[in-house]
């Protein structure tokens, strides 16, 4: 089974940012990058926000949102 690419980007490491999926070599958190993405903003707005930042990584933090979503188990939100 082939590893997906995301894999070489994202790091989940309990001393980092509480555990929490952050971009490989930097405290940027996924949720920041994907929050901001469902926000509106443009991707050149989050580079130039987060110089380390590659478009590659922002793509990678996007397919990482999607499996997790995929593989988890949610639950409904509450009306």
């Amino acid at each position: 089974m082939e590893r997906p690419e995301w894999m070489d980007r994202i790091v989940v490491e309990p001393k980092l940012r509480g555990g929490e999926p952050c971009i490989k070599g930097t405290r940027i958190p996924v949720s920041v990058i994907v929050g901001s993405i469902a926000d509106g903003d443009p991707v050149n707005v989050l580079l130039n926000a987060y110089p380390s930042l590659t478009p590659e990584d922002i793509q990678a933090a996007l397919k990482y949102a999607a499996e997790a979503v995929r593989e988890g188990h949610l639950l409904p939100l509450a009306k």
